[in-house]
């Protein structure tokens, strides 16, 4: 028994179906909402504490980055909000096979791009 095997994995050869893209997506997203719980309480804390805080927040807030990285978390929440009704949907046995598991990979990547495009310039 002398296979040659690779002796490390080469992770950005690997091809992932769509399926495992929209997993590691829900954990990045998953990762990602959970590192800006503190900035969006914060953002909430100065939004409710005075009308000048509220004001101050207004106008950090008009920074085009700072546009960029809130639309960014609201990818990253309904993407996360999709895919995992997808996995419930999974769980519950609604999807069984392979070709609805791709399906259901494709309504997650659309659905969660469409609303935050929709949100996105309702809020832009």
């Amino acid at each position: 028994m002398n296979k040659q095997r690779p002796k490390h994995l080469a992770l950005h050869l690997i091809k992932l179906p769509l399926p495992g893209i929209v997993s590691i997506l829900h954990r990045v997203s998953g990762l990602l909402l959970f590192c800006a719980l503190p900035l969006l309480l914060l953002m909430l804390q100065y939004s409710l504490t005075s009308i000048e805080t509220y004001t101050q927040l207004m106008d950090v807030l008009t920074n085009p980055l700072l546009k960029l990285l809130l639309l960014g978390l609201l990818w990253a929440f309904l993407h996360h909000f999709c895919a995992g009704l997808r996995y419930l949907a999974i769980d519950m046995h609604w999807v069984r096979d392979l070709a609805q598991a791709r399906n259901s990979s494709k309504v997650v990547l659309v659905a969660s791009l469409a609303m935050t495009v929709l949100v996105g310039v309702k809020l832009w």
